[in-house]
C-alpha cells in the first residue's frame, strides 16, 4: 500500500509565515512587548496561537485573555495577508500527481475550522484532502503528536507509513513523536535547524511521489525525536 501524506497547513501549503510574524509583531507593540515576533516563530511555529503567546509573559495570563489575544493576532494577520493568499509553487501539481499515485492525503494543522477554510477553501485546496483535522479535533497541539496520529488514524493508516509534510522544528518532532517521517519545508527557517527530514523543501516544484519513494527507501524508519529541540527554554526572547 502506498504511503499515506500529512500536510501542515501554514508555512506548508502557503508561504505566510512573515504575514503571521509581522501580526504577531503588531499585537505585541499593542501590549507592550519587546519580543522579537520572527524569532519567536522561528522556534515556536506549529503550536497554537495561546501556547505561543503564554510564552512572551513573564507572569500568567488567563486562557480567556489569551485566546482575546489570539483572536487580535488572527484578525491583524487576516488583514495583512487578504490580497495575499496564494499556493507554495508547485503545490497542486503535486497534489494531483500524489492522488493518481495512489496516495491517501491528510491536513492536519493547529488551526482552528474558519482559519483553515480561510486558506484551503478560498484556493480550492479541499478537493485534494480525504482527511482534515484542525485545532478542535485533538487535545494536545505540537510538538506532541496527537495532530498527525489523529489524521493518520482518521485515513486508515499506520504511524510507520505515513510522510509529514511541515516547516517548522517543533513540527517536524511532533511527526517523530507520531511515528512517522517527515519533509521539512525551509519556509520559515533554514534547513539545517531541522533534525533529520527524508528531504528539504523549498517548493513542491522539486518533489515527485516517485521521488517521495526512494527516500523512504533510504530512511526505513522514523527518527526519535530530539528532546532538547522539542523542550528548549523559550521565555527569554527579546
Amino acid at each position: 500500500m502506498k504511503p499515506a501524506l500529512i500536510f501542515d497547513m501554514d508555512g506548508v501549503l502557503i508561504d505566510n509565515t512573515p504575514y503571521q510574524a509581522r501580526a504577531f509583531q503588531l499585537l505585541f507593540r499593542d501590549l507592550g512587548l519587546s519580543t522579537n515576533a520572527r524569532k519567536l516563530l522561528q522556534r515556536l511555529n506549529g503550536m497554537p496561537a495561546t501556547n505561543i503567546l503564554k510564552t512572551v509573559f513573564r507572569h500568567p495570563v488567563p486562557e480567556k485573555q489569551l485566546k482575546e489575544y489570539a483572536s487580535q493576532r488572527e484578525f491583524l494577520y487576516r488583514t495583512l495577508y487578504w490580497s495575499k493568499r496564494r499556493e507554495t509553487p508547485g503545490l497542486s501539481r503535486f497534489l494531483e500527481a500524489a492522488r493518481a499515485a495512489g496516495f491517501r492525503i491528510a491536513l492536519g494543522t493547529s488551526s482552528p475550522p474558519e482559519t483553515i477554510a480561510y486558506i484551503i477553501d478560498h484556493l480550492d485546496l479541499r478537493r485534494f484532502f480525504d482527511v482534515v483535522v484542525g485545532k478542535d479535533d485533538v487535545a494536545r497541539g505540537k510538538p506532541h503528536g496527537d495532530t498527525f496520529a489523529v489524521a493518520a488514524a482518521k485515513l486508515g493508516a499506520r504511524p510507520q507509513d505515513c510522510i509529514v509534510f511541515e516547516d517548522a522544528v517543533l513540527g517536524e518532532q511532533a511527526a517523530y513523536r507520531a511515528g512517522m517521517r517527515c519533509v521539512a519545508v525551509a519556509s520559515g527557517v533554514p534547513a539545517k535547524a531541522f533534525q533529520a527530514p527524508l528531504t528539504v523543501i523549498k517548493d513542491f516544484t522539486e518533489l515527485t511521489p516517485e521521488r517521495l519513494l526512494e527516500l523512504l527507501a533510504e530512511q526505513p524508519e522514523a527518527p526519535k525525536p530530539d528532546k532538547q529541540r522539542a523542550q528548549r527554554n523559550y521565555m527569554q526572547l527579546t
